[in-house]
């Protein structure tokens, strides 16, 4: 049996209003943002996405939540996406789009209209 490929931890940090939620990952790479999490089985902490208004589950192995942010941070969209199925729209003013498992931003506290952002750690 194939061993479990999980993303993460990331060495940043994600932010809420300005408390330290999450490990996070940013993706700022064409190659990198292409992929997102595609090829894993789950995520540790969460995966920014720059410039990406928009996702699409097509290849995806399990479900996970996106919230899509505007330049500022600002959540516009919080959603749950299903394997293959799942998917957002472009959204007007959104800019980046952070991916985590399931479950994740309920657990995390974010709603929209709340604030994300990143804590760069180390070089």
């Amino acid at each position: 049996m194939a061993e479990s490929v999980v993303f993460g931890p990331g060495p940043h940090r994600l932010l809420y209003n300005e408390v330290e939620i999450a490990p996070l990952a940013v993706a700022e790479s064409y190659r990198s943002r292409q992929r997102g999490l595609l090829g894993t089985d789950s995520v540790v902490g969460a995966l920014w996405i720059t410039r990406c208004p928009s996702v699409h589950m097509v290849g995806m192995r399990y479900p996970i939540d996106v919230a899509v942010v505007d330049r500022a941070g600002r959540v516009l969209l919080i959603k749950t996406l299903k394997p293959w199925i799942g998917g957002t729209r472009p959204r007007l003013r959104a800019t980046a789009t952070i991916e985590a498992g399931a479950g994740a931003m309920a657990a995390w506290g974010i709603e929209a209209g709340g604030v994300l952002a990143i804590r760069r750690e180390g070089p």
